[in-house]
Parts: structure tokens; sequence; C-alpha cells
């Protein structure tokens, strides 16, 4: 996905929040409790002149109460589960699953919250005024319109405010007004998008904690199979698209994206593991005679999420065969105690069993630097393949996650695929 440090939830969050007020923390337990209602809620950030609306639920669990970000795509839905739920006078913070960001809220009358979104991995704060109200409710409003159908395979570009453009590839599915999909890019998708269709418009929008998407389209009435409209994201991010109805659309090889320098077959690299006083190197005795992927990614990257929430049951299910896996972090602090501390909350939160090391900071240049044999890296994921002798033999750009419906099938096929094929030479 496109590039898109930990810090102390409870005193920095209220301190931001605008209209709660800081006070003792005697009152902690019994406020997150009386706050965070059992049930489904509603939730809205108000950002850009634009509302981008999210569904979550309250269960409680050991006591307590437990937040689920819940997003509805092509494979179903997904249940972020959010535990580290803390209170401070009047006001509570949710922090965001794996990432470095929280919901930080307090009560607005009976059944409804206001509060900010806070990012804590940004240079500033980077916050997001939001309300919340409790109830079963439609992510958006009731259409009003017959909708017409916005489904099928779409060929699309995208166009930042400079004028720079990258392909895409939307998959939509609709049943009545209500629209699910996603989009493909060639470094991974927008994963579960859900909304509605409402007459010649349509809205969807996510919502994973640390990143919030938008995306508006309207149906052309002139050329039916044409949809422009605008992608917000987050805080400030904006970018137009135009989609065409093409069922055979696709994107470039994933597998031609990122590839070594002429004359170069190895990577030499020698990093600090999470584990404080080692280090990783592919050289090590532990990996040498056996296949082994190297996983780039970073604790704040949603695609990355996906990726290890299929590749770490899948290592355990499979180390035994003479596979390894290495993760190399990049993570948005360069302290190491920082990043570290994220790339082990990550471990954590999905039981990975393979080693992870602190590679560099989460930039392109960072990525060149530090692995100087690659000519080109586009993004994060990038999933690179070494067979029993070191030699690099595939590099696979992206990942198509859950929320992707078939394309997700397609790519755990292919990584075993790719694997099979390693473990037989």
């Amino acid at each position: 996905m496109k590039l898109v440090r930990y810090a102390l939830a409870g005193a920095l969050g209220s301190a931001l929040l605008a209209g709660c007020n800081s006070g003792t923390t005697e009152k902690a337990s019994a406020s997150a409790a009386t706050l965070l209602t059992s049930g489904p809620w509603r939730g809205e950030l108000a950002t850009q002149g634009q509302t981008i609306p999210f569904l979550f639920e309250v269960k409680t669990e050991a006591s307590k109460p437990v937040v689920y970000l819940i997003n509805k795509g092509l494979n179903g839905e997904e249940r972020l589960r959010c535990e580290e739920i803390s209170a401070a006078g009047d006001s509570v913070t949710i922090r965001m699953h794996v990432f470095d960001a929280a919901l930080v809220v307090c009560a607005d009358g009976q059944g409804k919250l206001k509060g900010t979104w806070v990012k804590y991995d940004s240079k500033t704060p980077y916050r997001v005024p939001l309300v919340a109200t409790a109830g079963a409710q439609l992510l958006f409003q009731n259409t009003t319109a017959k909708p017409v159908s916005f489904a099928g395979t779409w060929q699309t570009e995208f166009k930042d405010e400079t004028g720079s453009a990258y392909p895409a590839v939307g998959i939509f599915k609709q049943t009545g007004s209500e629209v699910t999909g996603t989009f493909l890019t060639t470094t991974g998708d927008y994963r579960y998008l859900a909304g509605q269709a409402d007459g010649s418009k349509m809205r969807l929008s996510t919502f994973d904690g640390s990143h919030a998407f938008l995306f508006d389209g309207v149906y052309n009435e002139k050329n039916h199979n044409v949809i422009t409209g605008d992608y917000y994201s987050g805080k400030s991010g904006h970018e137009t698209w135009t989609a065409t109805l093409d069922p055979k659309a696709k994107l470039p090889d994933a597998d031609t994206l990122t590839y070594l320098r002429k004359g170069e077959s190895r990577l030499n690299f020698k990093f600090p593991s999470i584990v404080q006083g080692a280090s990783i190197s592919p050289t090590d005795a532990k990996y040498k005679g056996k296949v082994v992927v190297l996983q780039i990614l970073g604790s704040w990257c949603p695609n990355c999420m996906d990726e290890t929430g299929f590749l770490a049951p899948w290592y355990a299910q499979n180390k035994q065969r003479g596979i390894e896996i290495i993760g190399l972090g990049y993570e948005r602090s360069s302290d190491y105690n920082v990043a570290a501390s994220r790339l082990l909350n990550m471990k954590k939160r999905f039981n990975i069993g393979y080693d992870i090391a602190v590679a560099g900071v989460s930039n392109k240049d960072s990525v060149a630097k530090s692995l100087p044999q690659l000519a080109k890296f586009l993004g994060f994921p990038t999933t690179i393949f070494l067979d029993k002798k070191g030699v690099v033999r595939s590099i696979r750009t992206g990942f198509s996650g859950p929320g992707t419906g078939k394309y997700y099938e397609e790519e755990k096929a292919h990584f075993n695929r790719t694997v099979d094929k390693l473990l037989k030479e």
C-alpha cells in the first residue's frame, strides 16, 4: 500500500481531546464501562468537509469493555479487537489494535460519544474529530433513489492533486442498495470497503484504526460503463478516480515490479532483532539449507497486517518442512527501542513464531539503503523468496488480503506454489 512512536495513550490522549476534562483516575474502571455500553455503535470522523462513517461493537469480556472495529467487504467481515482501554477523568482512550493510534472519547449525552481519533506516530499528533451513537445502524443513511448497479470489475486510475496517476482494479458486489468491494493496486488493496448506492451515486468507507478512507463515485449517465469519483484519506489525503467497466481488468504482474540489480543474486544484511542483543542475517546457521521467505513489513501497514494474518499460522503449520520466514520491519521511528516495541506488539497480537528484525524506517529510501541489492522498491509489503542456497528466486510486490475475496485465495495459492517449488529442489 502507498506509504501513507509510541506515546502513552492515557495522558497524551486526554490532553489532546477538546471538550473532555482531565481528572483523577479513581473512576477509571467505572468510567470506561459506563461510557462504552455493550452493543453496536456507529461512529463518524469529520475530515476534509466529509464524514467517514464506521461501525464498531462493544462487548464485556472478563468484566471489562472490549471494542471491535467492524469492516464488511467482499469476503464477509473483519472484527479488529481493541482491548487496550484506559480512562482518566471523564475521557476514555481506546488503543487501535496493532496500530499506534487511538480513539479518545467522552460522553456527549445518553448513548452518545464525542472525541478525537489520534495517530501518535505522526511528526505531530494527527487528530480528527469524531462522534459516535449507540445502537444498530446502517453505515450510511437510508437511500432515497432507486440505485443503479455498480457491480462488476472496473479498470481504474487514481490521480493525486499533482497529476501523478497509478492503476487500480475496482471490484464491487451489490445487493439492492448495499455495496461491498475494494480496489486492488500494485502495492496492495484498499481492504474492506462497504457502503451504499443511492441513485447514480455510491459511497464506500473503511476504518481500521489507523486508516480512514471514503470513496465517492458517480455513475456516468451518458456512458454507463464509467464511474468518476473522489477518494479521501485521513486528515488531508485526496485523489480523484475514474473507472471503466471491464471484466478482464488486471494489474501488472506483481512478480515483475521489484527486482535485483544486474549482477546481484543474493541479499546481504545483518539487522538487529526485536530481541535485544541479537541480530538476524540470512547467512545464520538457522537458515542454512532451508527455503527462506523475507517479509518486508511495518506495524503501521494494513496490508502487512493482512499478510501477517496469513503467514503466522501458515508458518506454525509448515515450519517442519524446511522453511523459515524473516520479518524485516521498517517502522516510523528511527529509535530502536520504539521500533522494536511496535514490532513486538505485532508479534504478540498475531502470535508470530518467526524471527523479526528492525531493518530501518518506513520509507523507500531506507529500504534501498538497507537492501542495496534491490534495483527497485515500490511499497509495503514486499515478499522475497530465497532458495536453499540463499539465492533470490522471486520477489512479489504487495499483497491481496482477505477483503479482496477470490484474489486473496489466488494470493495464498501463489505463495504455496512458489514455496512448494523451492522445497522440491
